[in-house]
């Protein structure tokens, strides 16, 4: 007489891998939060290209979010001031003084808290700062 086989296991195990990947495709589960951002490098002249990382609440805790997160030339508390796009072009991190430019400005990367759109007085939280010098 052969060895009765129980399915149960393989049952519940694919149940659980199911309910997983539901949830995932839902986006339940995922209290993932950006608590923090980091720009590098901390100062540049006249042209750079800059690097937001940032910070999370859950694993995995840091990443590059310089290709996904918002960036403008504001002032040092966060806010977006669309007057210094005239001295300074900032996209995607590169960032380039224009001719005529002449003074320190503020780069901004985080998290639009406010407004949509990327205007005069959008308010990134959390954000990181750097400063870029245009001759």
């Amino acid at each position: 007489m052969k060895p009765r086989r129980s399915f149960l296991p393989g049952i519940l195990l694919a149940v659980t891998l199911l309910s997983y990947f539901s949830l995932l495709a839902c986006g339940g589960g995922n209290n993932r939060t950006l608590q923090s951002v980091s720009i590098t490098p901390a100062s540049a002249a006249s042209q750079a290209q800059f690097t937001a990382t940032g910070l999370y609440s859950t694993m995995p805790t840091s990443a590059n979010i310089t290709g996904t997160t918002t960036w403008c030339v504001g002032s040092s508390n966060g806010v977006c001031d669309g007057q210094v796009a005239i001295q300074v072009q900032l996209v995607a991190g590169a960032a380039q003084c224009l001719e005529g430019a002449s003074g320190t400005f503020t780069v901004l990367a985080g998290q639009q808290s406010n407004l949509p759109g990327v205007g005069p007085g959008a308010t990134l939280l959390p954000f990181g700062s750097a400063q870029i010098t245009c001759p």
